[in-house]
């Protein structure tokens, strides 16, 4: 069953001039978030608000919106406009140790945006498992990538366990304010 996801519900998304902004609003936003980062000094690869950013445009605009947002996103950093941590982009920064993160962001909205479509971000329970998948098919990609940069022992101290911490509160945040936001719009109503 397809549901609209709330900005669906909100906004006319079948006009392409919405789309389009909603698009370009998404990779301002995400590139805005890279920029929160903390270099850590062990591993290549910094903590950065991208991936709050990545989920949340999934459960918004959906799969097919937030993939071409993440897809603009990217081809706006390889092309060299500052986009990533530590407003860097160029090629440089797909092929090195962070590309897989990056690349893995496309798998996620993807998957999280056909699970919003479904009705999965109205619920804390079923948000929070999409939000789990998502994070976790960034993870792989990343991680599958960083392997060629480390030592195959230091992988998850360097690629996996730092940032759990980060992104679990991140997608605390999240998981929180979709179904709260579907509460409101629906006019109130039990969050579980």
């Amino acid at each position: 069953m397809h549901h609209a996801t709330i900005v669906g519900t909100l906004l006319p998304v079948s006009k392409r001039a919405t789309r389009v902004m909603l698009v370009t609003a998404s990779v301002i936003f995400t590139a805005l978030c890279a920029q929160v980062a903390i270099p850590l000094w062990f591993t290549p690869v910094p903590l950065t608000g991208q991936t709050f950013s990545v989920l949340l445009t999934a459960l918004l605009l959906g799969s097919q919106m937030a993939t071409w947002s993440m897809g603009l996103y990217l081809l706006c950093g390889a092309i060299g406009l500052p986009v990533f941590a530590g407003a860097t982009g160029g090629l440089v920064r797909l092929m090195g140790p962070t590309g897989g993160y990056l690349l893995g962001f496309l798998l996620a909205v993807y998957l999280v945006g056909r699970l919003a479509e479904r009705g999965w971000d109205r619920r804390l329970s079923s948000c929070l498992l999409a939000l789990c998948l998502g994070e976790l098919a960034i993870y792989i990609s990343g991680l599958l990538w960083l392997s060629h940069f480390v030592p195959s022992g230091q992988l998850l101290a360097m690629g996996f366990y730092p940032f759990i911490p980060g992104d679990l509160i991140k997608i605390g945040l999240v998981t929180v304010a979709l179904p709260s936001g579907w509460k409101l719009l629906n006019g109130g109503g039990e969050l579980s």
